[in-house]
């Protein structure tokens, strides 16, 4: 009989040290069970190492002294894992019992999959309202795409497992013979567009990007960074640039024509109307650093490479 594959999870933890609790719970509970399973603290006000561990003593608990960003979290959790496939999850996500197994032997059935996600469900309000089933490419000219599924009722619609642009980085598996071909997550995003960027990469190396709609997951979305955020406006219009200008280089002139002819002026006038002047310095402040070169309080957030 052969045995089943070593599944590492890693999971990161910033200052929600009960919701990651409510995640280890439900990893106690998967079916799966050859699981080995690293919390990485990343700069926590306080070490919460303590408590995880008295709670979950199976738990490898490692712990930054300075918050990496979600890409230099998981890069930690890399360095530390044996598994066979690497899992990767929110602090913010529950998973249900049979969703590791169904993942797992979807990796092993198609040896050409660099990254498969789950269906991802919303937490609240409802349980069958569902976050991510898939992803569109990247436009060359806007630099955003569209979330398969986005805030619509799971009627049985994906019961079939389909190739994808993008895996979700709240839930994506990986073997490690491919984090090991094409190397880690790029730190220096921080903050949004780190997944986009390594599935760029994977595919380039030649594998495909799936999704698995049989493997579900629940995802209490927005906990880390609040919706009208000057830290997610800021992050969000800098990574995309920095996206583009690492994977689009062919189009990115028609790109900063978007972005100076529309992006720009629309949230000026949108944050001028509603006197949102945080919001406002955050967005002006990641143009003025990718174009300019002139540094501010965020970049100070970020590691160097």
């Amino acid at each position: 009989m052969v045995s089943p594959p070593l599944v590492s999870i890693i999971t990161v933890n910033f200052n929600q040290t009960e919701m990651t609790c409510a995640l280890l719970q439900s990893i106690r509970e998967q079916e799966f069970r050859n699981l080995e399973i690293i919390v990485v603290d990343n700069g926590s006000s306080n070490d919460p190492g303590a408590i995880i561990q008295a709670r979950f003593p199976e738990v490898i608990f490692l712990r930054s002294t300075t918050n990496l960003g979600f890409a230099g979290g998981n890069n930690i959790g890399i360095g530390a894992a044996r598994g066979q496939y690497l899992f990767f999850v929110n602090n913010d996500t529950e998973i249900p019992r049979y969703c590791i197994q169904q993942l797992a032997d979807f990796l092993q059935a198609n040896p050409k999959c660099g990254v498969v996600s789950p269906l991802l469900y919303y937490f609240t309000p409802s349980p069958s309202l569902i976050q991510y089933a898939g992803m569109t490419p990247v436009s060359n000219v806007t630099a955003r795409n569209n979330t398969v599924g986005a805030r619509t009722v799971d009627t049985g619609q994906f019961t079939q497992p389909v190739p994808t642009a993008y895996a979700h980085g709240a839930a994506m598996m990986v073997p490690a013979r491919v984090v090991q071909e094409v190397g880690t997550m790029y730190p220096p995003f921080f903050l949004y567009y780190e997944e986009l960027d390594w599935c760029e990469r994977i595919r380039a190396a030649g594998y495909e990007i799936w999704v698995q709609p049989l493997a579900k997951m629940y995802h209490k979305e927005g906990h880390t960074v609040g919706p009208n955020s000057p830290l997610k406006t800021y992050f969000i219009h800098r990574n995309r640039m920095l996206f583009m200008a690492r994977n689009r280089r062919s189009a990115l002139w028609l790109f900063y024509g978007y972005i100076w002819m529309v992006v720009f002026p629309k949230n000026l006038i949108i944050f001028i109307l509603k006197k949102d002047w945080p919001n406002l310095k955050a967005l002006s402040q990641a143009m003025l650093w990718y174009f300019g070169g002139i540094k501010n309080q965020y970049e100070r957030l970020v590691p160097a490479k």
